[in-house]
């Protein structure tokens, strides 16, 4: 279980969170009104249900980038998404679950967990066998399988169109096995970041999202760009998506699981002040969200003289990164506000990525490492308890093993199978060229409709 996501009731540091509306006194922690079986049962079941809306949140990931893409790799997509939580589900279950969250068996103190397969309790098993004061085993397993995945997910969008499938499959094998689960376990296992530096990750800003972001900003730089993005001259030439509807649609798919992200990160629901927290938890999920959508809309209009819809789509998932870090601390207002500044990250990050000729495809870098940077420095305008070292040097630390890391595995991918598609291959598009079918065949050059 994760040790240092409950938190109490806490006052606001001066600054910029004294300039923002006041929130409700947070609900202080009561002696439990429900024995501990019924507390355990419940916890249980907020695992599970939150677990489900997670787990939706990789349907959310593939239409947004089935629809971000060309209609020549939206099959490609689908694929990559569906197997890559397969694959993050067998391989966590395998290794990185203990290696996560080793109890008192770490292979080094703090630093490396234990190596091993996740064990569920026995069948049938009674009350008086369990540990009642946290949640079922399996509960919690599917859980945290759910936030293991979702970083896998993270780096699909940014390297489309261009790379492989079974590279990038082999790639996420390492990243759910080790990369994340290591870097995980110095937080949320008790490691070395949560003891010694008392660092402040609700529910995943940096932990979850801007691994994913530096894993794929590692690909990117490995992979290079789509043929044809960038021209001589400086010139960037646009390469729309296929289905912006479809994208909508997974936008919305994924601010819904966002409630399960965030609120099921409470890790107890056995006390009417937890229900309570899990409750101001949706709400400020929902603010932040909402701030960053009117931010993009807003800064897309001033900048560009029209609403661009994807920065817009984008400014919604930025506002929720924005606030994963810290969901529970702040009022509305300054929930709104913290995913506002998400929402205007965002809308100078990608054109930043272009002039550096850094490919991200559907925006995943500015959107989950960028937002997730601020989000984690953005706990400082709410928590008390947090600092501003034992924010910035988890951020730098978990950036750097996790940049490292990746790089080294996308290079030894990379001279061993190869990450890269051919050029005939990329110009034909992945779902022809590797996957021998087309998602839109109805309007494909070889349709007999047209």
């Amino acid at each position: 279980m994760r040790h240092t996501l409950k938190i109490a009731a806490r006052g606001l540091v001066p600054g910029l969170a004294a300039a923002l509306a006041a929130g409700p006194a947070l609900a202080q922690e009561p002696t439990s009104g429900v024995s501990p079986e019924t507390g355990f049962i419940l916890t249980s079941f907020m695992f599970l249900v939150t677990g489900f809306l997670v787990m939706w949140m990789a349907a959310g990931f593939a239409m947004l980038e089935a629809g971000l893409v060309r209609s020549k790799n939206a099959a490609m997509q689908c694929l990559k998404n569906l197997s890559l939580f397969a694959i993050a589900a067998i391989i966590y279950y395998l290794v990185g679950y203990k290696l996560m969250y080793p109890g008192d068996g770490w292979t080094i103190a703090s630093v490396l967990g234990d190596f091993g397969a996740a064990v569920l309790e026995p069948v049938g098993v009674g009350a008086e066998a369990v540990d009642l004061s946290s949640a079922s085993v399996g509960s919690d397993f599917f859980f945290q399988l759910m936030f293991c995945a979702t970083t896998a997910s993270i780096v699909s969008g940014a390297l489309a169109e261009r790379i492989r499938l079974w590279p990038f499959l082999a790639f996420i094998v390492v990243l759910t096995a080790l990369i994340y689960p290591i870097q995980a376990s110095w937080k949320w296992g008790g490691g070395f970041l949560d003891a010694d530096f008392g660092f402040l990750d609700f529910a995943g800003s940096t932990v979850v999202h801007s691994v994913g972001g530096w894993a794929a900003l590692a690909g990117a730089l490995i992979l290079g760009p789509r043929l044809g993005k960038y021209a001589k001259g400086g010139k960037i030439n646009p390469m729309p998506g296929s289905n912006l509807t479809l994208a909508t649609l997974g936008t919305f798919i994924l601010w819904l699981g966002w409630f399960g992200f965030n609120g099921g990160s409470q890790l107890y629901m056995n006390s009417a002040g937890n229900v309570a927290d899990i409750s101001r938890i949706f709400a400020n999920t929902n603010a932040a969200a909402a701030g960053g959508v009117v931010a993009a809309l807003a800064a897309t209009q001033l900048l560009y003289r029209r609403v661009d819809l994807t920065m817009v789509l984008n400014g919604a998932l930025a506002g929720l990164v924005s606030i994963t870090a810290e969901p529970l601390t702040p009022s509305l207002g300054q929930a709104t506000l913290i995913g506002a500044v998400g929402g205007v990250i965002v809308v100078f990050a990608v054109p930043l990525l272009d002039r550096l000729r850094i490919d991200d495809v559907v925006g995943a870098i500015p959107v989950h490492l960028f937002a997730g940077i601020w989000g984690t420095l953005a706990v400082l305008l709410t928590n008390s308890e947090a600092t501003f070292f034992g924010q910035l040097a988890p951020i730098a630390i978990v950036g750097l093993f996790v940049f490292a890391a990746s790089g080294a595995v996308w290079l030894v991918i990379d001279k061993t199978m190869g990450i890269r598609a051919t050029p005939e291959h990329e110009m034909a598009g992945l779902d022809s060229s590797e996957l021998g079918m087309e998602a839109y065949p109805e309007f494909g050059k070889g349709s007999q409709f047209i």
